[in-house]
């Protein structure tokens, strides 16, 4: 017999000594009897896969973003390599844009793709409302050979190949180095280049998601050594490296440095304005590295849009190498200083280890600084001996106390020399003018601000064009949100120095320095305005080189206008001449002071030819006159000199010292006499050179 379908009746209430009895069981209610979800299982992941994972952190947002990343990793990277061996930067690029039947080759997908199901690739249909100008695309939606073909996209796979004369890398560090995340030789406090450490093993984490295929590595990491053979991929899930070859081969060039390859995808089409954007101000902040650039698009002739381009060492003068700095009392925390202090012995005491470790604290200060503490401290305390409030205690006085600022000999400006000069190569202005702040403090850290602002030339737009750079690296990206770009555009007043903002060929070029660079975002693009001591600094910085080129500009505008009026004088000087003539013909009765004047000319021995002539020569002595004074005040002074070279485009290079200033002991040697030094040296400097 069917059961009944009449609802069952309810339980029977549970008596009320029930819950004293220990077998008394309670009747499950519908929501009990339903199972309870599993506990979640706890997962950990590695560094490798949290950067897979956000890779727009890193600045790989797509594809040609990717590209330019890549670019600048692999060249940053080169850079440092040279510069830490004090070589000057001799950096090639070459990006090649691989074919696809050549890419499946390399993947041993030899066959040519081929669609069997069409509907899988089959588009949504267009609505009618469709204009007539795409109604072509609607009539081909049911056309199986329409859909056999593959959208168009501009994303390509691209092999990018950096080569240096950097330092190399050891044989037995190059997978680690290459191939793990957060693994590298500049974590500590000092200035340097880059802004997350993952240096090019971003890059293989792009090649293995975009690609797949594996990073290449050629390195020597000296003239001696062997040269090494390396082709790495690496364990997202572990972040480790997977060696797939590492050999050594003979090195009878002597060659030192490293030579890195990468296969990724990418756009060239969108980001080729970006990358010679990046190259280009790279030479500017870098005048003494040689860059050549080298695109081949792998097309045919007729639509071959292969480039190449060469960014000329301009000088070897190179800036001082950064240096490690302890860390500063105030820019510690905790955290830092648990990491200090598990790094010495624990028999240290705490004078010892706030007098060696941290910056800015002498001994007797540390002394001081325990006693200030309280009774808890003595100076003979070891750091075993300090606990967790300890530890809050010391970091909450060295954060009230005050300390002398850090100064910026650690830090490795590009110096106004060098700013100047690459300005000057690459920007080709009419004007230029450079100022280097002193050092100053942002949170502990110092950093320098060096700027120029540069008129004229045609590598610049009308109005206002901001060249940003943080550690010697150009910044591309979120200009609008910089402090240099707000500064520039709303701090300055530019009319009251004699330049248009609207009008004028303006570039601003801003270089900071620092052991910690405030960017802002997650993309560190940019440094924020919400710092008051480094947007004064840019302030001061680009004040100090308008004021230079107002001074410029005015004598300038003095000497257009001395221009014109000699123009003027010449041009009206005949028609002045014949009309003193005629006018003292005429005269009948003159007095004493002019009767001399009068007599010669109505003899013929003043003519209007010798007045046109006389007034010519006080026109070009009231012109010589000014020059010299000009040049007197704008002259060369004694101060001290800077070494100046002639770099050849190509070939050997042989600099010439131009600045040959002879000494002088007479007591009337002035500045001209220093300038036609200078002349001469530069004269017999390009004679030889030819």
């Amino acid at each position: 017999m069917p059961p009944s379908k009449r609802a069952a009746p309810a339980p029977a209430p549970a008596p009320a000594n029930s819950s004293s009895n220990p077998k008394s069981k309670r009747p499950r209610t519908a929501a009990a009897s339903t199972s309870l979800p599993a506990p979640a299982t706890l997962k950990f992941k590695s560094p490798a896969e949290f950067f897979a994972e956000n890779k727009n952190i890193a600045g790989f947002d797509n594809p040609g973003k990717s590209l330019y990343t890549t670019i600048r990793e692999l060249v940053e990277n080169a850079l440092d390599a040279a510069e830490s061996i004090h070589n000057l930067p001799d950096v090639s690029l070459h990006i090649q844009r691989i074919p696809p039947h050549r890419f499946r080759s390399m993947l041993g997908m030899d066959a040519a793709p081929h669609r069997v199901d069409h509907s899988l690739y089959k588009r949504p249909p267009i609505p009618e409302q469709t204009t007539t100008k795409n109604s072509n695309l609607n009539n081909n939606i049911n056309n199986p050979d329409s859909h056999s073909r593959p959208r168009h996209t501009a994303n390509h796979v691209f092999r990018v190949t950096v080569q240096d004369n950097g330092c190399g890398m050891a044989h037995d560090d190059v997978p680690n180095m290459m191939a793990r995340v957060l693994a590298g030789t500049k974590y500590c406090v000092r200035q340097a280049r880059g802004k997350f450490g993952l240096g090019s093993k971003m890059a293989l984490i792009w090649a293995k998601m975009s690609t797949g295929l594996p990073l290449c590595v050629t390195t020597s990491a000296s003239p001696s050594a062997p040269i090494t053979h390396c082709v790495l991929d690496i364990d997202i899930t572990n972040n480790r490296p997977t060696v797939i070859s590492h050999t050594k081969s003979p090195n009878p060039k002597t060659w030192r440095g490293s030579k890195v390859s990468v296969t990724i995808q990418g756009n060239w089409t969108t980001y080729r304005s970006k990358i010679l954007a990046y190259m280009r101000q790279m030479a500017v902040i870098t005048p003494y590295a040689q860059f050549h650039l080298i695109f081949q698009s792998n097309v045919d002739a007729a639509d071959s849009k292969d480039l190449e381009a060469i960014f000329s060492r301009r000088t070897d003068h190179m800036p001082p190498p950064a240096r490690e700095v302890k860390h500063h009392p105030s820019s510690v925390n905790q955290l830092i200083l648990k990491q200090l202090l598990g790094l010495v012995k624990p028999s240290t005491t705490l004078v010892h280890f706030l007098s060696t470790q941290l910056d800015s604290i002498p001994r007797s200060l540390a002394v001081r600084l325990i006693n200030e503490l309280g009774p808890d401290f003595t100076s003979h305390m070891t750091v075993s001996q300090l606990q967790l409030n300890h530890i809050r205690q010391i970091d909450a006085l060295l954060h009230a106390a005050r300390f002398d600022k850090p100064n910026g000999s650690c830090l490795s400006p590009a110096g106004e020399y060098n700013l100047r000069l690459g300005i000057t190569k690459e920007l080709k202005p009419t004007l230029v003018a450079t100022h280097a702040e002193p050092a100053d403090v942002f949170e502990g850290h110092p950093f320098i601000v060096e700027a120029g602002v540069a008129l004229g030339g045609s590598g610049m737009k009308p109005g206002i064009n901001v060249y940003r750079f943080a550690n010697r690296i150009p910044l591309l990206f979120e200009a609008g949100n910089d402090v240099v770009t707000k500064t520039a555009r709303d701090s300055i007043r530019w009319n009251n120095y004699k330049i248009s903002p609207t009008t004028d060929r303006i570039g601003v070029i801003c270089s900071i320095v620092s052991t910690k660079i405030p960017f802002k975002g997650t993309g560190k693009e940019y440094i924020g305005d919400d710092s008051d001591v480094i947007k004064a600094s840019v302030k001061r910085a680009i004040t100090q080189c308008c004021l230079q080129l107002k001074t410029k500009l005015v004598r300038r505008a003095a000497q257009k206008d001395a221009a014109e009026r000699k123009k003027t004088i010449t041009k009206y000087a005949p028609g002045v001449a014949k009309a003193l003539v005629d006018l003292f013909s005429q005269v009948d009765n003159a007095d004493a002071s002019t009767r001399d004047v009068v007599d010669k000319v109505q003899s013929g021995e003043i003519t209007k030819e010798t007045l046109l002539n006389k007034l010519l020569e006080h026109v070009q002595q009231i012109d010589k006159e000014q020059a010299i004074e000009y040049a007197s005040a704008t002259g060369r002074d004694h101060k001290k000199t800077e070494m100046v070279y002639l770099a050849p485009r190509a070939g050997q290079e042989a600099y010439l010292n131009l600045w040959q200033q002879r000494s002088t002991k007479g007591k009337h040697d002035d500045k001209a006499s220093v300038s036609s030094t200078v002349r001469l040296s530069l004269l017999k400097a390009l004679q030889v050179s030819v």
